[in-house]
Order: structure tokens, then C-alpha cells, then sequence
């Protein structure tokens, strides 16, 4: 990365003026610019109004140091009127620089990852006996009312296939011919009570 520097331009001078409307009367400019005319004949003036900054372009560095020294702090239309000199931004290459791959991870198509990274492995998975102990003892052509009925839900119940066969989700039976579907029967809605709502 290169080194953003700051030097000091001796031939500039950079005025801060608390009055607006010094910047809107030429007659206010002209006495303004007569203050640094008095040290450089040959003296260029930068009005810069949103900022209320003025830039003055000496031709000597000794006439710019001259002018600070006596003008600044002092009082110009009954405001006070500081000087500084100019900075010039200097950063270490003129051209543009790609930024730096570090944390592009999520670019398309995705790069190889970082080095050193490594997948993480997943955690052991949770074997839920008792639910493994319901299963098998549920046994072919038996039903279970999971959850019993109330007045206001409907009960829910497994049925459990009969064979093997019918479970294991073909379509085509062993013959080559295409078994039937079973058809499904709607659940039966509750009946309505008006004291539910109540």
C-alpha cells in the first residue's frame, strides 16, 4: 500500500473568511485582494464561496511567508481573517491498484478457498430411542390414534400397511402391470358447536 504524504506548498496561502458576503461584492473582493497585492504584484486569487475558503497564488515563497506572518489573525471588514499554508496531497502510485483478494470468497464462479482452510465436520447425529422402540412395535394392519380427538380438532391416526410390498412405493406390480391407487378418504370434518366460537 502506498504512503499518503502531505507537503507544505510554500508559494500558496489559503485564507478562511467568516464573512459571506465578502464573496458575493466585487468591491469587498477588490479590497481583499489589495491587502495581498501589497506583497506580490503578480498575485492569483481562487474564490472557492461554499466553502469560505480563498486560495492566493504567490509568485515568491518569501512574499507568501511575509503575507502570513503580517495578515494573519487580523480583522478585515470586522471579521477575522486566518491564513494557512496550502497542502498538497501526494499518495504513492498515480494509478488505481486492484484491491486486495482477501476476503473474496463470495465471488461467481467461487474461487479455491483460503490456505489452511478446512471443512468442518458435522456433528454426530441424535438417535431418538424411544421413538425407534414405537416404530417397531407397531405391527401390519393395526391402527394408532396419535392424537385423540376433541370436540373442536379431528383425531390422528396411522395405519400401518400390510405388507412390505405396498410400503416400498412401486408403481408397477410384479406381474408388470400397473397396481390400483388407493383411494384417499377425506377427513371427516368435526361437528360444529356454537359454544366453541363463544
Amino acid at each position: 500500500m502506498h504512503l499518503k504524504t502531505m507537503k507544505c506548498n510554500p508559494f500558496c496561502l489559503i485564507a478562511s473568511l467568516e464573512d459571506p458576503d465578502m464573496f458575493n461584492r466585487p468591491e469587498q473582493r477588490a479590497s481583499f485582494e489589495d491587502l495581498f497585492r501589497a506583497f506580490d504584484r503578480n498575485v492569483t486569487f481562487q474564490f472557492f464561496k461554499s466553502f469560505r475558503r480563498v486560495r492566493i497564488n504567490f509568485t515568491n515563497a518569501l512574499a507568501a511567508a511575509e503575507a502570513r506572518a503580517k495578515l494573519h489573525k487580523s480583522d478585515f471588514n470586522g471579521r477575522e481573517v486566518r491564513l494557512y499554508f496550502a497542502q498538497s496531497v501526494h499518495i504513492g502510485s498515480p494509478h488505481l491498484e486492484p484491491p486486495k483478494p482477501d476476503k473474496q470468497f463470495l465471488l461467481s464462479p467461487p474461487p479455491s478457498p483460503p490456505v489452511g482452510w478446512e471443512q468442518s465436520k458435522d456433528a454426530t447425529p441424535v438417535i431418538n430411542y424411544d421413538l425407534l422402540c414405537a416404530i417397531a412395535r407397531l405391527g401390519p394392519g393395526e391402527k394408532y390414534e396419535l392424537q385423540p380427538g376433541t370436540p373442536t380438532t379431528p383425531s390422528v391416526v396411522v395405519h400401518v400397511c400390510e405388507n412390505d410390498q405396498e410400503s416400498s412405493g412401486n408403481e408397477e406390480d410384479m406381474d408388470g402391470g400397473r397396481r390400483p391407487r388407493p383411494k384417499i378418504v377425506q377427513t371427516r370434518r368435526p361437528e360444529y358447536t356454537p359454544s366453541v366460537m363463544q
